[in-house]
């Protein structure tokens, strides 16, 4: 059968006449004609509207891509070329999250400076995504592990302590001692690092802490303003965590010392039988008998190997031991116990809490395990309504919960026993760690306690070069093994002085990246003004759900810091936001234990690894990762089927934000659809002759698939394009 709308198919594309469809010759020839012409460079263009989109850039592992993290760098392409052809000028740049823990270990391991290995792997990376046709504009590269890079991050590193938002102070960190540093609560699992899974615990450090809960709620209020997705921002709710409540002071009896508690539910405080101090509590040791003190120790020395995590999990049962001293309930005179457990975090409210049973599950769980008194306070025939809770000095009974507390916190106030309170689950960033590959801080120390932050024209500040990256044996950083770099004599002072032997986290290259995309050759100043008011904001970023609250919550931190010192223009640095979903990947189990890709499976045989016995292999389905050993590299598919193939594939296999479990022998069926999307512009069967027919189902895909795009239903897009070669070209002709 023929049809018109040949010359609608063949003038645009202006490829030359094969045979047949050989992808590595039209992808070779198309991706050096984008590199020689620089195709996807992007300047400042007045004339235009912008639009600036970004990537959630990659930590470049010796492992490489795997074709889950394709899903993502594909549907930024998209948009990217769609914005172009839409008279946007587009802003879509890359480079490379370099520094952190996994180089510095594989160094440790192998002796191989870090500097090496990251490179190597950056052009591992760079080749893959080349040859998936990717149109970044590759001028714009930048590493964050370069020293012309990270002397940005130093600098606004001493903006941050300008402002008093970076001090030092000792605090509560999970120090691993294999590998010798402090670790994030995110690096670390069921009490182990997920680096090499090695035993962690819990040590007062010295630490440069970042004061983010100064911005506590900006962060809140202005995720109101972000087109962002509504789970995505409860989650940047929960983890900053605003709760109104009141502290309530208990004293000590036979102290001094009063107890502060911090409680939303102030109106139960006739309700409270014991108090919980975290095993981190500063009084802890002060008020604990002699009696009590051995095991008190025991079980604080317990809590030091588990995470917060572990601490917090409603699921696990709940431990304590006994004090031994008594605190005194200011609105009723009672004694109560005072207990130790684990459950209570000193980083979140005041490290105490009071135990209510008769109001609290959690505090419920724990008397029954240690038989402590429970006092109903809640009238069991009138919900939501107060009772036994009356004393010479208030009254509770029958008021509702709002009443109740507007009361109780009246009466602390008027007493002194207590205030009003608002707090936040968010707790000051924990900004050191004791490694080599990460950025120095640009900061000295004096003899008399005083510091000196470094000036511009100082930075950046390199680390010496070393043979041994391991931490030392007191769990320092491995720079303090270079005495000639530690201890110097300051030029601008004649000061004898030492450098700071802690580096920056991972965090701190990434918290600005997209800045320097907008002006990242600049040597003098980290970016030009007009430059970041043309490009600011990131109108799209895409990434991963594993980034979905602390890599956003730490840029939009430093980025209002920014914005408060008037060097940004915006108030917030990503406007629009989506996560695309997992990739999946099945993997079977051998017999010693060990599973191994279903790739590998299907290359070989299942026989192969079933050893001379016949059940079959256990299977299991997981996010596709190489350190899992069920990533799938782009390489091959690309080699054989082609980079076009393999995007359509990661577009067709589910809608954009959903999860997807990855099938290689799929990846066919697209290199089909091309193979008769060839044939067609080249067949004999469409002629040069427009009919009524073909102009319409040439219209109707266009609109049909400008839409999904806009709408990112990129598997409906593909869809509509099979659905329109089916009928422009049937099968039966």
């Amino acid at each position: 059968m023929t049809r018109g709308y040949g010359s609608y198919l063949r003038k645009p594309l202006r490829l030359t006449h094969m045979s047949k469809y050989d992808h590595q010759h039209i992808e070779q020839k198309w991706q050096k004609i984008w590199e020689d012409r620089q195709m996807f460079k992007a300047d400042v263009d007045l004339s235009k509207p912008k639009y600036y989109i970004l990537d959630m850039f990659p930590y470049p592992s010796g492992a490489g891509l795997h074709v889950g993290h394709v899903t993502g760098y594909t549907i930024t392409d998209i948009l990217a070329r769609y914005k172009r052809q839409k008279g946007f000028n587009v802003l879509h740049p890359m480079g490379w999250d370099s520094f952190g823990l996994p180089a510095e270990q594989y160094a440790i391991r192998t002796g191989t400076h870090p500097e090496v290995t990251t490179k190597k792997n950056i052009a591992t990376y760079r080749r893959q995504l080349k040859s998936l046709g990717l149109s970044y504009d590759w001028n714009r590269e930048l590493t964050t592990s370069d020293p012309k890079y990270y002397k940005w991050t130093q600098w606004i590193f001493t903006k941050l302590y300008e402002k008093g938002l970076a001090y030092e102070a000792e605090m509560l960190v999970n120090y691993c001692p294999e590998l010798g540093t402090v670790l994030a609560n995110e690096e670390v699992e069921n009490g182990v690092s997920k680096e090499g899974r090695f035993p962690i615990e819990r040590r007062p450090l010295r630490q440069w802490v970042l004061k983010i809960t100064a911005y506590a709620q900006r962060l809140l209020d202005d995720l109101d303003l972000l087109d962002w997705p509504d789970h995505l921002k409860k989650l940047q709710s929960n983890w900053i965590g605003r709760s109104e409540g009141a502290n309530v002071h208990f004293a000590i009896q036979n102290s001094q010392d009063t107890i502060t508690t911090f409680t939303t539910r102030h109106d139960t405080i006739f309700g409270v039988t014991f108090l919980i101090l975290s095993p981190e509590h500063p009084l802890l040791s002060k008020i604990t008998t002699e009696k009590q003190h051995l095991a008190v120790e025991e079980y604080r020395k317990k809590s030091a190997t588990k995470s917060d995590l572990e601490r917090t999990d409603l699921a696990k049962e709940k431990t304590g031991v006994w004090t031994g001293a008594y605190a005194i309930n200011p609105i009723n005179q009672e004694p109560i116990p005072i207990w130790v457990a684990d459950y209570v975090l000193m980083g979140y409210g005041t490290g105490a809490v009071m135990g209510v049973p008769g109001g609290d599950e959690r505090d419920y769980e724990f008397v029954q395990i240690y038989k402590l008194p429970v006092y109903p306070i809640f009238d069991p025939d009138t919900p939501g309504v107060i009772c036994n809770s009356k004393s010479d000095q208030i009254d509770l009974n029958g008021d509702s919960y709002d009443v109740a507390k507007e009361k109780v916190a009246d009466w602390l106030e008027k007493t002194g026993t207590g205030q009003r309170t608002i707090t936040y689950k968010l707790r000051d960033w924990l900004f050191s760690r004791q490694r080599y590959w990460g950025e120095p801080f640009p900061i000295l120390h004096f003899e008399d306690g005083s510091k000196r932050i470094l000036q511009q024209s100082e930075l950046p500040l390199t680390p010496p070069e070393l043979i041994d990256f391991k931490p030392t044996k007191s769990g320092e950083s491995p720079l303090a093994r270079v005495p000639d770099w530690v201890n110097i004599t300051d030029p601008k002072t004649g000061k004898k002085a030492q450098r700071e032997i802690n580096t920056m986290p991972q965090w701190a290259g990434s918290c600005w990246y997209y800045l320097r995309f907008c002006d990242p050759h600049n040597d003098q100043i980290a970016w030009d003004e007009e430059k970041e008011k043309y490009w600011m904001p990131v109108d799209m970023y895409v990434g991963g759900v594993e980034h979905a609250v602390l890599h956003l919550l730490y840029a939009r931190f430093w980025h209002k810091v920014l914005h408060d010192c008037g060097i940004v223009s915006t108030s917030e640095p990503f406007q629009t936001l989506r996560n695309q979903g997992l990739v999946t990947a099945r993997s079977y189990k051998l017999p010693l234990g060990k599973y191994i890709a279903e790739e590998e499976v299907q290359k070989k045989d299942k026989a192969y690894f079933q050893m001379g016995t016949d059940q079959e292999l256990e299977s299991q389905i997981e996010k596709m990762s190489k350190s899992k050993l069920n990533g799938v590299t782009p390489d091959e598919i690309v080699e054989e089927l082609g980079a076009d193939s393999l995007r359509l594939y990661e577009m067709f296999m589910a809608p954009f934000d959903k999860e997807k479990l990855w099938n290689t022998d799929a990846v066919s069926g697209c290199r089909r659809f091309l193979n008769r999307f060839y044939e067609m512009i080249y067949s004999e069967k469409a002629t040069d002759d427009d009919t009524e027919e073909a102009l319409k189902l040439g219209h109707r895909l266009i609109h049909g698939v400008e839409k999904d795009i806009e709408n990112l239903q990129f598997n409906t897009a593909f869809a509509k394009m099979m659905e329109f070669l089916n009928a422009f070209i049937p099968h039966d002709t």
